[in-house]
């Protein structure tokens, strides 16, 4: 579909510079952007490339001007452009209706605008919103709510009683409500502890492929409103994530440790149990956290320290080896001075 220059500008609150009515029909990087693209820039150098390029227009924010291109100038060019992106790659539309090959118990309640996709089984019980779409191969087990607007993707699997707010979207492969990990000693063998909570997912939430959250042990796992979580990540039973918390990919939560609002965890990061990390934390990449965190705190390393320490612990350690070798030397200094005075 076209979008003219200053429909754009209208929609992203922006200003064209150049011709208002240059048709747009789609949206590139500046390498790969040809004629009727829209692209954008945020530095010198990526504007550089943008003014070469054969785009039409280009998204800025600042004041870049070309003497070839239709500028687009917004407040920020890297927001503008995550909010202009559906326009030209709108999600796939897909079908009211149920597929043949699924499976529905007789008692679920599937809303007649939902999408069902084949080999789908929905157990006793279930509720799928409006809108929402089930894309192929989703088990949800049964009493699961979900909400309107949500899309499952391939291989999703819902345990039973698994709760998902609307407008959520969970990638391939992910298991929602697993068993959590809970074994006592018993004899000489160990135990099952049953795990009779579930999972509660809010509003707004995005999870990643091949992910595993599970259920609680009593009561709730809750991962909040407007969370997105990347892909390969597992959560432990009872584990709370407050609202608009960024999870990066590899990334481990054992149980019972609860986060804040507006936490980041950078990749590869794990998390011991039964912690309380505090608003606006950030973790950074393969730190390990044993320790609760206070508001706003920023941590690095295993143990996971606040950063300005850990980075100063980091340079010590690249200059061990130059330390070592300047005490041989004062230790052989030493030795042969004891020798002549001995």
């Amino acid at each position: 579909m076209n979008y003219t220059a200053a429909h754009i500008a209208a929609l992203l609150e922006g200003e064209v510079i150049g011709d208002g009515n240059v048709a747009l029909s789609g949206f590139s990087s500046a390498d790969l952007a040809g004629p009727g693209d829209l692209t954008f820039a945020e530095k010198d150098t990526h504007f550089a490339a943008a003014d070469t390029s054969a785009a039409s227009a280009i998204l800025v924010a600042g004041a870049f001007t070309s003497q070839s291109k239709v500028i687009i100038r917004v407040s920020n060019a890297r927001v503008a452009a995550a909010r202009v992106l559906p326009l030209f790659f709108p999600p796939e539309e897909l079908s009211a209706g149920v597929h043949p090959s699924a499976v529905i118990a007789p008692t679920a309640r599937v809303d007649a605008t939902a999408h069902v996709g084949p080999g789908c089984v929905i157990g006793e019980g279930v509720a799928i919103g409006a809108r929402s779409a089930l894309l192929g191969g989703n088990h949800v087990g049964r009493d699961c709510r979900v909400g309107d607007d949500v899309r499952l993707f391939p291989h999703v699997v819902l345990y039973e009683r698994t709760q998902i707010g609307d407008r959520v979207a969970i990638h391939a492969g992910t298991v929602i409500g697993s068993d959590g990990y809970g074994y006592v000693f018993d004899q000489g063998r160990h135990r099952k502890v049953l795990q009779v909570g579930n999972v509660t997912i809010g509003d707004d939430v995005e999870i990643g492929a091949n992910c595993a959250i599970d259920r609680a042990a009593l009561g709730s796992t809750v991962i909040g409103n407007g969370t997105k979580i990347d892909n390969l990540v597992h959560i432990a039973h009872n584990v709370v994530f407050g609202e608009h918390c960024l999870i990066m990919g590899q990334c481990g939560f054992a149980g019972s440790t609860q986060f804040g609002n507006y936490c980041v965890i950078a990749s590869q990061s794990g998390v011991t149990g039964h912690l309380k990390i505090g608003h606006q934390v950030t973790v950074g990449g393969k730190s390990g956290v044993t320790r609760d965190l206070a508001d706003g705190q920023t941590v690095l390393g295993y143990p996971a320290l606040p950063d300005k320490q850990a980075k100063r612990q980091w340079i010590g350690l690249q200059q061990l080896p130059e330390l070592i070798v300047r005490m041989r030397q004062l230790e052989k200094q030493l030795a042969d001075v004891t020798a002549k005075l001995g």
